[in-house]
């Protein structure tokens, strides 16, 4: 069972060998750093797109070579969009990156209904923190992909990350579902339709895991908040997965967690025919690193 980022590492490194993996405009000095970063270290065949002599460029400004690397030449962001996905649509490629190009712009090619990766499920956003402040990875869902998710969407967000995590080793996940108070309320949605998940995980309809909910944070995660509040559940204070009530409340975890909390972090996108490295700009290099090792590490290779 996976502990640490450290451990994701080492089970793409298992798992990597032949993975490979295209770097939507590659020009983008940090992503591409963290494409040849992973190459070095041996899980995955960087292919990169772009404008070839703004990517040779970029790696010298980061003072490394993508000589021997393979160079997909498209001039605008369009171009490098669709030649990328339909590499990884096409079957060429396993996993997309994206690298200078904005988030609806890839996931604009990413659903084009001709050439892109659409499947029958619902694409949705996983992040994993090695949070030093825990005793164990956290899994938050979904921070970047859905804005109000109703009932249903929310039961296939759950699946599609327990679904992933499962690969990762961590065999019956504990997902939370979060909301502001542990009680159910009918004027807070959010608490309705946490209850709402909890009783379809008890008649087997979201599988493999333990769902409860409605949790507020500190009950997820606090062993004090926990015996303080006299509260029985095998969910709380031990949570694998937090699933935001919405989009608002995953993305204030997310950046919270990543600002403030000396995290190691990586994401990924699930749902698509094949994974999705999909990280904010404003995410380090390790992080991108991170996330690409997650995305291999996690993939049904």
């Amino acid at each position: 069972m996976i502990k640490t980022i450290d451990d994701i590492f080492s089970l793409a490194r298992q798992k990597g060998h032949g993975c490979r993996l295209v770097l939507c405009q590659a020009s983008n000095e940090h992503a591409l750093e963290a494409a040849l970063e992973a190459s070095a270290m041996g899980f995955v065949t960087p292919i990169l797109v772009g404008r070839r002599d703004e990517i040779h460029e970029a790696a010298r400004n980061l003072g490394r070579s993508v000589e021997g690397v393979q160079i997909v030449e498209a001039e605008d962001a369009e171009g490098m969009v669709e030649a990328a996905v339909r590499m990884v649509s096409s079957g060429q490629v396993d996993i997309l990156m994206k690298g200078g190009v904005t988030t609806p712009q890839i996931m604009k090619g990413v659903l084009n209904r001709q050439w892109g990766l659409r499947t029958d499920r619902l694409i949705s956003h996983l992040a994993v923190f090695q949070i030093p402040a825990y005793h164990k990875l956290l899994v938050l869902t979904d921070a970047a992909m859905n804005i109000a998710p109703t009932l249903e969407e929310k039961a296939v967000i759950v699946q599609n990350t327990v679904d992933f995590v499962r690969r990762l080793g961590i065999d019956t996940p504990k997902v939370a579902v979060l909301a502001a108070i542990e009680q159910v309320n009918p004027k807070m949605p959010a608490t309705l339709d946490a209850d709402a998940l909890k009783q379809m995980n008890a008649r087997g309809e979201i599988v493999d895991c333990l769902v409860d909910g409605p949790l507020s944070f500190d009950l997820a995660v606090s062993q004090e908040s926990k015996r303080d509040k006299h509260f029985e559940s095998p969910v709380a204070a031990d949570a694998d997965i937090l699933l935001a009530p919405d989009i608002e409340a995953g993305n204030l975890l997310y950046k919270s967690f990543a600002f403030f909390t000396e995290c190691r972090m990586g994401a990924v996108i699930l749902g698509a025919a094949a994974p999705i490295v999909l990280t904010s700009r404003a995410d380090t290099m390790d992080a991108k690193l991170a996330s690409i090792a997650l995305a291999v590490a996690g993939s049904l290779r």
